[in-house]
């Protein structure tokens, strides 16, 4: 029943517009120094103001701290009054910015909240994907439960940057589980960076607004729904029996997808059968910086 239920499931796709913008981050938040690196030279920006204050030289550790309402840098053990509670850091050449022990893309935001520190990657949505992909799920699974994951992920950070989860504390989402996990450029591999670019900009949406795909481990046998409900969450047989439940059981399991794709289903396929009621569209290529 559940195979012929798959194979007569076909997708729709639309052209479907978003405005342009980068996505933020949240790294770190509510703390009193962060600590950054570049890999080229790389400048900072008063970003209130577009005024270049300091360059920053390549593979050299830099401390930012809360100086009253603004910022200050330390350099040589003296510390650099920057005179603005919020600075931009982009490199002058493509490079990586590093903190917490990783490597990213796109820029860096450093905004003094309150006299805390709150550091945001600004980065565009296909290269965070890049770091969401074999952060969520293993490198080595079936291309085409990696290219469902890429989708779902891009669904659920799309749709959750519209609803402004985190808007009052400047950023779109977080790099952990609270939201997706994204590991920057250093998590990088190359079947999850193919699983992006495969599906570049593909998304699910129902009545004109993309849809946040809810994701977990695995079910132990079936999936469920929110108390609240939603049309496009069904519970389902989740074809990860064996498998310990790990997660909150909602929408995909990434198990089952994995197991569904070794058994021929593509990711369409298996999006179709964990969600309902929607369509598979297209973000204009503008949307993404």
């Amino acid at each position: 029943m559940f195979l012929k239920r798959i194979i007569l499931l076909f997708f729709i796709l639309s052209s479907f517009s978003l405005k342009a913008e980068a996505i933020k981050i949240g790294l770190v938040n509510d703390t009193k120094a962060v600590k950054i690196a570049s890999s080229v030279s790389a400048e900072i920006y008063d970003s209130l103001h577009n005024k270049l204050l300091y360059e920053i030289r390549p593979m050299k550790v830099y401390e930012f701290k809360s100086n009253g309402n603004e910022l200050s840098v330390i350099v040589n053990r003296k510390a650099i009054d920057l005179n603005t509670n919020q600075i931009i850091i982009r490199t002058k050449e493509a490079g990586f910015l590093c903190s917490k022990r990783a490597w990213y893309r796109g820029e860096f935001t450093i905004i003094n909240w309150n006299n805390k520190l709150t550091l945001i990657n600004n980065v565009s949505l296909e290269d965070y994907l890049k770091g969401v992909v074999p952060a969520e799920m293993p490198s080595r699974w079936n291309p085409e439960a990696l290219k469902a994951q890429a989708i779902a992920a891009r669904s659920y950070a799309v749709a959750t940057t519209a609803a402004g989860k985190h808007a009052s504390k400047g950023f779109d989402l977080v790099d952990t589980t609270a939201d997706q996990a994204y590991g920057g450029a250093s998590a990088e591999k190359a079947s999850t960076s193919k699983a992006v670019d495969d599906t570049k900009g593909i998304v699910l949406v129902q009545n004109k607004k993309v849809l946040p795909a809810y994701y977990h481990a695995s079910s132990g046998g079936q999936t469920k729904v929110w108390e609240s409900g939603s049309s496009f969450l069904q519970s389902v047989p989740s074809f990860d029996e064996g498998t310990k439940k790990n997660g909150h059981g909602v929408g995909m399991s990434q198990h089952g997808a994995n197991n569904l794709a070794d058994m021929g289903y593509n990711a369409y396929q298996i999006l179709n059968y964990f969600y309902k009621d929607f369509q598979f569209a297209k973000l204009s290529d503008n949307w993404d910086l």
